[in-house]
């Protein structure tokens, strides 16, 4: 039999606990935002910037994309700036879906 090695990269619970901290932080901060009465393009660029940053913490570390090769990391990101450039083409339709409705 052929033995494969496969290099494991075994991270500290601590750090893990450290992201969901933030994570969860992030989360508090957002549903706290939300009940805000804000300019509606403030709150969502806010918004938008908090989820982000979630997003690429899940990624990295839980997805441990943190620890792979650089050219998986270089694929996965212009399908998630794909994604996030496709959600502010639907962005005018909220707004003007926002506005129609009966006061």
């Amino acid at each position: 039999m052929e033995a494969t090695a496969t290099h494991v990269h075994l991270e500290p619970k601590r750090i893990f606990l450290i992201v969901w901290g933030w994570l969860l932080g992030f989360t508090c901060a957002e549903t706290f935002l939300a009940y805000q009465h804000w300019v509606l393009k403030v709150m969502l660029l806010v918004l938008m910037t908090i989820s982000i940053i979630k997003a690429s913490l899940i990624i990295s570390y839980f997805m441990h994309l943190r620890y792979e090769k650089k050219s998986l990391v270089l694929t996965l990101m212009p399908a998630l700036v794909f994604v996030i450039a496709m959600l502010f083409v639907l962005f005018p339709d909220s707004i003007r879906l926002l506005e129609m409705r009966p006061h």
